[in-house]
């Protein structure tokens, strides 16, 4: 038999329940100057792209507003500006790192539309290559990843 070791969902399973319990990562993340350990990428005047540290695929980031702001509508002409420059500029460095064959991008928008953190808006840029689907998430609720997330980050940042 052989075993498969998602070092990562641990924390997310013993994560609290209830959303009033839980504080906002998207906050405290970028307040702690420490980017490597929270994979902080780029940061920029308004906005930081950071790994999500429960990818659904290896590289998986987000582009996250420093400040709390739940919809694009919230945003100053400035900041989505800004928004949208950090979307291509990790797509590019993704393109760069890990030579994917596609991407999906994108925002969930309120809790009905899967977002975990509905009042602070977040884009996903995760990578894709043809043949990246399996069997695993179906059949065991399990994602594979073939590389650590600190390794990756690392490999990451030589091309911001």
């Amino acid at each position: 038999m052989q075993y498969l070791h998602s070092y990562w969902r641990m924390e997310y399973i013993e994560a609290p329940e209830n959303p009033k319990e839980r504080t906002n990562p998207f906050v405290t993340i970028p307040q702690e100057q420490n980017d490597e350990k929270n994979l902080v990428l780029i940061r920029g005047q308004f906005h930081y792209i950071v790994m999500n540290r429960f990818p659904y695929n290896a590289g998986h980031l987000l582009v996250v507003p420093y400040r709390e702001v739940g919809d694009l509508s919230d945003l100053s002409e400035s900041e989505l500006s800004e928004y949208m420059n950090l979307i291509i500029r990790g797509k590019k460095v993704l393109e760069q790192a890990l030579h994917p064959d596609g991407f999906n991008v994108g925002f969930n928008l309120g809790s009905a539309a899967g977002a975990g953190i509905p009042k602070h808006l977040h884009c996903h840029i995760v990578p894709r290559w043809s043949g990246d689907t399996n069997f695993m998430p179906v059949i065991s609720d399990t994602r594979v990843l073939p590389t650590a997330l600190n390794t990756l980050w690392k490999r990451l940042r030589e091309f911001v």
